[in-house]
Parts: structure tokens; C-alpha cells; sequence
């Protein structure tokens, strides 16, 4: 899964507003050059260049008014700065939104090439969801165990500012500095929530003042070893080729700002967590949140692009569970296991020679194999690509400061101008839940040909403007997810039956997906039904239940966009496929998929069907 994000990060990116998502975007007047605007290689003259030129003008605008999103695009204008958290920047940047959307609804569509036309439909699109996704923007948790401020900070400082200077090595101090200001706006848009009765399950709670005491553990705020911030910057200080005397001032100075700034503003924000943590209770759907069904059904179209029903995505759920367990007992019989599915579903889980140990030794050999698999997946990529990226794809275990809480594995973008790779993080905390039966599908999911080749290559795409190659949506891009799972078996991988068990296994998990997030926020499942629901119907690990139920309970709709994508994506391949013959090519229809940028699912529908139109012609 993606953070920004990472993104990665978020809950429904179009409903969660906060200021510290990937998903807003700003900075200053004066560095508008720092993402250069790219038409077509000439001065804007046709309506089609103008029209593009103007959207990436607004994106440029957007990125100008947030830091965050900026240092994750490789920009180092506000670099000393974190976003701005406040109802008053909520409500400017809902103003500027409506602007925007008058000023490219002025745009005469009929002069536009065809490409344009699509951007000007997502442009508005998305304006007018941002305008009407305003009213629910205190429908999320802002802190909880999957994302939030109070983990953002140092994931964000450790990742993301880099220092290879003495001016970077203050911004990074400053920023030490205004985390205290964040925290408290944090807390202010936590009491917003509370005052309607928007508060998060109980569950939540010792989650995430166990990650915010964490971060308070070490020097310089008791005489154990660097705390995580203080170590990163530590060392990336002397890393710096500038004189003891410099690094030992800006060491002092980084402390000052930890214990005066940083540790008052986490313990502000774990004081009122205590507090709130008593008016939680143990209700988990959003059908508890002020007209929460609206918000849920309005959740799930801006996470599938689509117009199913809660209900639709439940049976279909069911409908794919039953399916793929019957193909998971062809191969219990080709391995002449003997006994039920669910027995078979116990032996996967726990029989000892599908797990590495809990050991340094065993989370190397993971990281090792998992390397192997992705380079032997990049070296057969001719056969089902045109277009490759050119950033590299680093592996890497979750940091210790936050693998107890973070999901089992996710990808972190590169950096646009090339100065950070790509990242897959392996989730080692609980190697129990980390089966070597699934490794090859996570990896193909995560790095090859999965998030990796999709997201590095919508970055590097030219003609089309910036919003869409640094926007997403979670449909397309989950769904290009599970769908990388697929695509090796058809090439002749998962040879061990094993193995491709592991591929259904994950594929299985996506469909309970369905079932178990519609269960809980609008069939009122507790979260206990949640768990039983995937230990009754998965080989995965009891963490693994807990972790994707309560991910559930947090992030409304999001766990459905990956079986949807996918289904969609099978469903335009194979009509590809029927409709040309012998003219269907695999590495085509890849491009259309990948070469047009993140798109709803009916976009992308109308991509291949002009994709069609032109080959048969």
C-alpha cells in the first residue's frame, strides 16, 4: 500500500484534509521556477497548451503554500517550515478552491485535443470534490495507528529532510522547533472533532501515545542512547564535511530544540490523548459518525470511482472469497495436504517452515531474498512493458520507532529529480506475520512490477500536466497493486505451489477486504467480528487480522479500491484481448494502463476503448 506518499499517506484522500497529508499542496511566490511548467516544448499558443499551462500553474500554486508536500517533491524552498493545521487554512484553501474551479471552467472544451479534454474533466472533478468533501473534513481521526502528526514528525525528518548543508541542518532545526505549533494545532483540530462527538475507538488510543512517548525515549531527554530524532540528525550531521566546532553548534542547537519545543508539544498532545481516551468507547463504524452513512457511501465513490453501493461491494466481496478459496483447494490437493481448507489454512500458519526467525539473521535473509525476487522480476520486464522507470527501487525494514504500528508493507515514491529512490519497507516487527509463502507477491506489489514501475513512471511522464502525475487515485492505483501480483504467474513464475498459494492468499485478503469494510460501517461488525471474519477465511496470521480491522475502523472505504481496481483492470484487459486477437499486445495495453497517469476507473475505461478503436483501425 502507498504512503506519501506515502504518500505516500491517508485515509480517502479526497475527504481527509489535513494539512500534513501529501494531498495539499503549497509554498512562496518567488520559487514558482522550482517545479519548472512543461507544455510542449514551445511557448503556449493552441488552447490545449494554454489550458495545460494554466493547470500546472494552479498545481505550482498549490505546492507553493505546502512545505510538507514540497520537501517530498524534492523542493527546498520552505524547508523550515511544516503546514499549517488551522480552520483559517481550511477555509482559505476551500476559497482559492472555488476560484480555481471558476477559472478552468471558463476553458472552452471544444477546442481541446483530446489528452487536455481528460485533464480538464479530472481538474474540475477534483476541485468539485475538494469543494464538497469541506463539509466533512472532521469525519477522520487524525491521529491513530496508521497515520498521523504525531508519527508524521519523525518519519518525515528521518525520510524526507535531507542535510547537505549548514542551511539544511537549520531548516531541519527549525522544523525541530515548530513541531511544537503542530502539535498544538493538532490537539485544537482533535478538540473540533470531539466537540461533535467524532472521536476514535478505544482500540486507537495506546497505539498512539505509545508511538508519541517513543519519540520522547533517549538523549537528550533521559541518559539512554539518541532518541530517534536526535540520532538521524546526529548523523547526518557528521556526515557533513564542515569543522567539529559547526557540528557541535548545531548538535547543541538541535537539543535545545528537542527539549524545549518538540518534547512540550508530544506531551501536550499525550496528556490530552489520556484525557480523550476516556470518552472513547468500542463503536467502530463510521455509521456512528454524524450522518455517517452519507459519509461512507460518499467515501467509498471517491475511493472505487464508482457508483457502487455498500451493498454491491459486500456481494461481490463474498462472491470472490468463495472463488478464490476454491482454487486455493486445488493446490492443498496438488501438495496431498490432507484435510479441510481451514486446517490446511492452520497448517500455512503455523507450520515453522514458512518463517524466517524473529532474529537479524532471519530479517536479513528476508530483505536478501526479497531483493532477488524483484531483480529476477526486472530482468523479464521486456515482455510485458514498453515503458520501464529510471529510478531505482531500494528495500528496506520499517524503522523501529514505528514497525509495532505501521502496516505490513508499503512503498515510498522517489523523489521527482532523481535524489531519492524508490522504497519498499518490509514490516519485520512480527516476522510471524511476514509467511515466506507470500513474499514474492508482496514484493511484485510493492516494488515490480507493482507500485514501483506505476508510480516512478507516472513521475517521469512528459505531455501531461503535473497534477496528474503527482496526484493519484486509489482505485487505479491499489488495483494496478494486486494486479502486479497476477502478472508474474502468467510469465511462468510462482512455480512453487507454495508460493503461488501466498499469491491467492494475498488476493483472498483484498476480497475479505471488501466484506469485512462494508461489514463494519454499514452492517455495524464489531471489530472482534471483523477478525474472526479474516481468521475464518485467510491463512494469515492473527496480527494480520487485528492490524486490517482496525485499519478498517479508521480509514473508512479505503481497504475496498484494491479488489475493485483489479477487477477492473482484468475486465479491460480481457475485453482488449476478445476485441483485437492477434493485434492485442500485453505491453500496449500496460502503457494505456500506466502511461495516462493515475485516472478513475471509467477514464480508464474510455482509454482502452479508444486504445481498441485505434488499434482495430
Amino acid at each position: 500500500m502507498t504512503f506519501k506518499k506515502s504518500l505516500l499517506v491517508i485515509a480517502v484522500a479526497t475527504v481527509l484534509l489535513s494539512a500534513c497529508s501529501e494531498e495539499k499542496v503549497s509554498s512562496l511566490e518567488n520559487e514558482q521556477s522550482a517545479i519548472p511548467v512543461k507544455v510542449t516544448g514551445v511557448e503556449a499558443t493552441t488552447a490545449s497548451e494554454q489550458a495545460n499551462a494554466l493547470f500546472d500553474t494552479l498545481f505550482k500554486e498549490g505546492v507553493n503554500r505546502d512545505p510538507v508536500r514540497q520537501t517530498y517533491l524534492g523542493i527546498k524552498t520552505d524547508y523550515d517550515k511544516w503546514n499549517d493545521l488551522s480552520e483559517s487554512n481550511a477555509a482559505n484553501e476551500l476559497a482559492i478552491a472555488k476560484e480555481n474551479l471558476l477559472r478552468v471552467q471558463a476553458i472552452d472544451v471544444t477546442t481541446l485535443d483530446i489528452q487536455t479534454k481528460i485533464s480538464l474533466n479530472l481538474f474540475i472533478q477534483n476541485l468539485e470534490n475538494h469543494i464538497a468533501d469541506y463539509k466533512w473534513r472532521f469525519h477522520s481521526y487524525p491521529v491513530n495507528q496508521m497515520h498521523g502528526t504525531h508519527s508524521q514528525i519523525p518519519a518525515f525528518l528521518i525520510n524526507q529532510h535531507s542535510i547537505s548543508n549548514i542551511k539544511e541542518a537549520h531548516d531541519y532545526i527549525a522544523r525541530v522547533r515548530g513541531a511544537k505549533k503542530l502539535l498544538k494545532q493538532l490537539v485544537e483540530q482533535l478538540k473540533l472533532r470531539e466537540a461533535k462527538g467524532i472521536i476514535a475507538p478505544k482500540f486507537v488510543f495506546p497505539h498512539v501515545i505509545r508511538d508519541s512517548k517513543n519519540i520522547l525515549v533517549g538523549a537528550p531527554f533521559d541518559d539512554e542512547p539518541n532518541s530517534t530524532i536526535f540520532a538521524d540528525f546526529t548523523r547526518k550531521i557528521n556526515n557533513l564535511s564542515i569543522s567539529d566546532d559547526e557540528k557541535n553548534t548545531l548538535i547543541t542547537d538541535v537539543k535545545s530544540a528537542l527539549i524545549e519545543n518538540l518534547k512540550p508539544g508530544y506531551e501536550q498532545l499525550i496528556t490530552y490523548l489520556a484525557t480523550l481516551e476516556k470518552k472513547a468507547d468500542t463503536r467502530d463504524g463510521a455509521w456512528k459518525l454524524p450522518d455517517g452513512e452519507d459519509f461512507y457511501n460518499n467515501a467509498l465513490k471517491r475511493t472505487t470511482t464508482t457508483d457502487l453501493s455498500s451493498e454491491q461491494i459486500h456481494t461481490l466481496g463474498l462472491s470472490e472469497v468463495s472463488r478464490i478459496q476454491n482454487e486455493m483447494r486445488v493446490i492443498m490437493k496438488q501438495v496431498s495436504f490432507d484435510g479441510s481448507l481451514n486446517e490446511f489454512f492452520d497448517f500455512m500458519r503455523n507450520d515453522k517452515q514458512f518463517y524466517y526467525p524473529a532474529n537479524d539473521k532471519g530479517k536479513q535473509r528476508y530483505l536478501a531474498e526479497t531483493v532477488a525476487l524483484i531483480d529476477d522480476m526486472q530482468s523479464r520486464l521486456d515482455s510485458l512493458f514498453l515503458t520501464k522507470p529510471k529510478a531505482a527501487l531500494k528495500v528496506k525494514a520499517v524503522e523501529g520507532f514505528r514497525e509495532k504500528s505501521a502496516g505490513k508493507a508499503f512503498y515510498e515514491r522517489p523523489a521527482p529529480d532523481g535524489s531519492r529512490p524508490g522504497i519498499y519497507y518490509a514490516n519485520l516487527y512480527d516476522m510471524e506475520a511476514m509467511p515466506t509463502y507470500q513474499m514474492a507477491a508482496l514484493a511484485y506489489h510493492e516494488g515490480i512490477p507493482g507500485h514501483h514501475m506505476q508510480l516512478a513512471i507516472k513521475q517521469e511522464l512528459t505531455g501531461i500536466p503535473m497534477f496528474r502525475k503527482f496526484g493519484g487515485y486509489t482505485a487505479h492505483t491499489e488495483g494496478w497493486g494486486l494486479y502486479s501480483e497476477m502478472i508474474p504467474k502468467e510469465i511462468g513464475l510462482y512455480q512453487d505451489p507454495y508460493s503461488d498459494f501466498g499469491r491467492l492468499a494475498m488476493e483472498l485478503w483484498r476480497a475479505c477486504r471488501l466484506v469485512v469494510d462494508t461489514g463494519i460501517h454499514t452492517k455495524q461488525w464489531t471489530r472482534e467480528q471483523g477478525i474472526q471474519y479474516y481468521t475464518s477465511n485467510t491463512p494469515n496470521a492473527v496480527s494480520d487480522a487485528v492490524k486490517m480491522v482496525e485499519r478498517h475502523v479508521v480509514m473508512p472505504s479505503q481497504a475496498t479500491a484494491y479488489k475493485i481496481g483489479m477487477n477492473k483492470i482484468i475486465e479491460l484487459r480481457e475485453q482488449a484481448r476478445v476485441q483485437l486477437g492477434d493485434k492485442f499486445d500485453i505491453r500496449e495495453f500496460h502503457d494505456v494502463v500506466l502511461k495516462n497517469g493515475p485516472v478513475p476507473l471509467n477514464v480508464l475505461a474510455d482509454l482502452v476503448n479508444d486504445y481498441i478503436k485505434t488499434k482495430k483501425a
